[in-house]
This record gives structure tokens, C-alpha cells and sequence, in this order.
């Protein structure tokens, strides 16, 4: 008789940077968001965070565009996913350009924090020895 083995897969902590068309999120900003997230979605990410951060002038023009906005999504995924993750990015119509980070859980956390303006959970202070 054999067992099988389940193996667990840890999920890791990622910062998801995402080019889009300025212009196409001032015009529909739920269907570009509903876009990321169905990328993120089919990679089998859980997202944590998430909203536009940057929208201007772009450094170099990048298939024509000159302006863009970038949206910034905290996840968390297997490492497994990166490849459908980027994969899907390249296929998007919505998505230009993507970066992923992996954080530790510090960063990630105070990260989480910043985008949504809550205060992280402080660990509990020692209770003062009683002499």
C-alpha cells in the first residue's frame, strides 16, 4: 500500500508593480483594476493591498505612450505562480510593463500599512516584573 505525500506549499509575500494606459484608467478605472486582478487572480494570488500610485510622464516612450499609471497590488502566492503571473501580464491588453518583488513579512506588513494608512499591530510590551 502507498501513501501519498501532500506536500505544503508555503505561500510568499510579494509587492506587485503595474504599467497601465493613463488615459484608460481615468476613463474605466474598475474594468483595469478587475484586469490586475483577474491576472493576479489566475496565477493563484491572494491579494492583501492595492491601489494607483503613480500616474505621469513616462522616462521612454513604451508602445507608443508617453504618460502611464502605475498601480501597486501586495500579494500573497506561491512561488509556483510567477510564471503564469508574468505570463498573463505579457498577454494582457491592459497591462504594459510588471515588476514583482518578493518581501519578508516586516516589509510586507509595513508595506500593507503605507497603502492602507493602517497603523501596524504592535507586539504586546513585556509585563513589568513584579519585585
Amino acid at each position: 500500500m502507498t501513501v501519498a505525500v501532500q506536500k505544503v506549499v508555503k505561500p510568499h509575500n510579494y509587492e506587485g508593480m503595474f504599467l497601465v494606459d493613463s488615459g484608460k484608467f481615468a476613463t474605466d478605472p474598475d474594468g483595469v483594476i478587475n484586469d490586475i486582478m483577474n491576472v493576479l487572480k489566475r496565477a493563484g494570488a491572494e491579494v492583501v493591498a492595492h491601489r494607483p500610485w503613480a500616474d505621469g510622464k513616462l522616462a521612454y516612450e513604451i508602445n507608443g505612450m508617453k504618460k502611464g499609471l502605475h498601480y501597486i497590488v501586495m500579494f500573497t502566492m506561491p512561488g509556483s505562480g510567477m510564471k503564469t503571473l508574468v505570463r498573463q501580464s505579457q498577454l494582457s491588453e491592459t497591462i504594459i510593463r510588471q515588476m514583482v518583488i518578493r518581501h519578508p513579512q516586516s516589509i510586507f506588513d509595513a508595506n500593507v500599512s503605507a497603502l492602507t494608512g493602517a497603523v501596524p499591530a504592535q507586539q504586546e510590551a513585556p509585563a513589568p516584573d513584579a519585585e
